[in-house]
């Protein structure tokens, strides 16, 4: 075939070369090579003591987001078939390797004809999973050869994708001929994986599995006021900035800085979530907080007995909490935007919070679905951040009014998990 030779004479190479090329300066990336040194060993070690059932459902995904989006359908077949997840961020990596209801979950190493054919023979799967658009060329081939039925579920091609351009179409052509049935999460999608594929492809809208995910997070978060120790409380309005990078904080911080000027002492607490909260990144916060005379804490250094009213921010250091602070918010702003895609809009409004966050979304087609409906807005510069949050501030029934649109988004997209599963069940 003259795309797998194309592919494997030049992408591949490439690959590697980009891959290792950056290791030097890029802690994420020698993180990701280092996890991937002893793959197939540990992936062995892991399916000889993995429970003895019939069938086994492979579930790829490159990060978190795609992880959320593969939960609830994993959860639904676990008892029934052995799950392998395979993953390439190192950012999900600790959750994939702690999630109970899998077999084995290893990163996935670089796409070579050599590795997929060992994952194929080591796993042996009935069946593969990718979720959103991680999609890995020779993976598919292999799979193909051996009849191994391949599903995209929670699938999304945005309008901008490269994948749609003139000169790599074909290619990708070749990829997604072999996918048996792709599950696009709106019409918008499935019409553009439809370019990708022939009229006799199975491409069907089933929506997006993360809203079952966060909706269930939502109505099981604990209440409010366990999450300060003690009697500490924070006494002005709260403002979340969940799973920032320090690009989004350089339109952040200037926000809250003109807010503080413009409404001197009724400006909020600002609560700031870093994406990774390591201990470098929460230097270089303090280091900046400190140098605009911002008064700052980390949420391990508190204690009961201490006063927060002279708090401006509160910088998490820890994982796992961001969920639950999001219902201590009056207003939430979401990271990644100002960066290169936005995180989950849909954490906050699943709790009824009104949405910010910053002009890269084509990543979340419900991020664009909040805008237009009135439960979010986009912003591009500190100026219009500082604004937005001061109308919203300033009028608490516009603030339930959009909170309430989002939350109203979720309920109404709840059942895409049952539709996926009729799918995956025809070829488990």
């Amino acid at each position: 075939m003259f795309w797998k030779l194309v592919y494997n004479a030049f992408a591949v190479p490439a690959m590697f070369v980009g891959f290792y090329s950056a290791w030097c300066c890029n802690p994420k990336i020698q993180e990701g090579i280092k996890g991937r040194k002893r793959v197939f060993t540990e992936l062995t070690n892991q399916l000889q003591i993995a429970r003895p059932l019939e069938k086994t459902v492979w579930f790829h995904f490159t990060s978190v987001g795609e992880f959320e989006q593969a939960k609830p359908l994993i959860e639904a077949i676990y008892r029934e078939t052995r799950i392998v997840l395979t993953f390439f961020s190192p950012s999900v990596a600790p959750n994939a390797q702690s999630y109970p209801y899998t077999d084995a979950a290893v990163y996935l190493p670089l796409d070579t004809p050599r590795n997929a054919e060992r994952l194929i023979q080591l796993i042996e799967p009935s069946l593969i999973v990718f979720s959103k658009f991680d999609i890995w060329p020779n993976l598919v081939w292999r799979a193909a050869k051996y009849s191994i039925p391949i599903i995209v579920v929670a699938g999304t091609l945005h309008a901008e994708s490269k994948r749609l351009s003139r000169f790599v179409k074909p290619f990708f052509r070749s990829v997604h001929r072999h996918i048996n049935v792709h599950c696009a999460i709106s019409e918008a999608d499935a019409a553009r994986f439809q370019e990708l594929c022939s009229p006799a492809h199975e491409i069907v809208v089933t929506g997006d599995t993360r809203y079952e995910q966060v909706y269930r997070r939502a109505i099981s978060v604990e209440s409010d006021a366990e999450f300060f120790p003690g009697q500490a409380t924070l006494k002005r309005s709260i403002l979340i900035a969940g799973s920032t990078y320090t690009e989004d904080e350089r339109v952040l911080l200037p926000a809250y800085q003109l807010l503080r000027e413009n409404a001197q002492e009724n400006y909020p607490h600002l609560i700031l979530v870093p994406h990774e909260p390591t201990p470098e990144r929460i230097k270089e916060i303090r280091g900046h907080l400190g140098r605009e005379g911002l008064a700052h804490l980390c949420f391990s250094e508190l204690t009961s007995e201490m006063d927060l009213s002279a708090v401006d921010v509160l910088i998490v250091d820890s994982v796992g909490l961001l969920a639950k602070l999001y219902r201590l918010a009056d207003i939430a702003f979401v990271g990644g935007s100002f960066r290169g895609s936005v995180h989950n809009v849909m954490e906050p409004a699943a709790m009824a919070k009104p949405v910010i966050f910053g002009p890269t979304i084509q990543n979340a087609h419900e991020a664009s679905l909040l805008v237009d409906r009135g439960g979010a807005k986009l912003v591009r510069t500190a100026q219009a951040l500082a604004d937005a949050i001061t109308v919203w501030l300033g009028d608490a029934d516009a603030r339930t009014t959009a909170g309430n649109v989002g939350k109203q988004l979720i309920a109404e997209n709840l059942g895409a998990v049952d539709r996926t599963l009729e799918h995956l069940r025809r070829y488990m």
